[in-house]
């Protein structure tokens, strides 16, 4: 979101830019999200529809309800990689960067932040920068949260990871290193 942003401003000396796992604009990001919530067994929604509403979302039921969508469309590792454990421990230690940051809500797809209504779509014609686009098939940034990207940009290339969620850097990570740096050299 950071670096989409940054690019519109056509700051000097950027070259090239790579776009991973990032939402266009939040509107699309809850839009995919209510869609992959749909796909969790009812118990699961159940849970989560029901901590949101009853704005309970430090419950340990509504956390094991959002780790089970992580599984699905955040890491599909199994074990999940300690790197990524390592940053959510971080962030529940000190959460402070997490909420001042994406100032989203208690997470990715339950928004409630300053940020729910952000977008960058109709600024993105003005990304000068040969830009690599990336996704997970079974990302939380699904197709057409990223799609705008590749529609707007003028120069972009779209490459989506065939085994990946949202962090194809870990899940596909020889690909992942192949890919950015090919892009990166051309």
């Amino acid at each position: 979101m950071l670096a989409s942003e940054f690019a519109t401003r056509q700051p000097k000396g950027l070259g090239k830019l790579v776009i991973a796992d990032s939402p266009a604009s939040m509107a699309l990001w809850v839009k995919a999200a209510n869609e992959l919530r749909k796909e969790l067994p009812k118990e699961i929604q159940d849970a989560l529809d029901k901590h949101e509403a009853a704005d309970t979302t430090t419950d340990p039921e509504y956390i094991a309800a959002t780790n089970e969508f992580y599984k699905r469309h955040l890491c599909r590792l199994d074990p999940m990689p300690q790197s990524l454990l390592d940053g959510f421990a971080w962030m529940e230690k000190d959460p402070t960067v997490y909420s001042t940051m994406n100032r989203i809500g208690p997470n990715e797809f339950y928004i409630t932040g300053s940020l729910r209504t952000w977008s960058v779509i109709d600024r993105l014609h003005n990304i000068q920068a040969t830009t690599l686009l990336i996704n997970g098939r079974y990302d939380e940034a699904q197709d057409m949260v990223v799609e705008p990207f590749f529609q707007h940009i003028p120069k972009v290339r779209w490459v989506q990871f065939a085994d990946s969620a949202h962090v194809p850097q870990l899940e596909e990570t020889e690909r992942f290193m192949q890919v950015v740096w090919a892009f990166l050299r051309s």
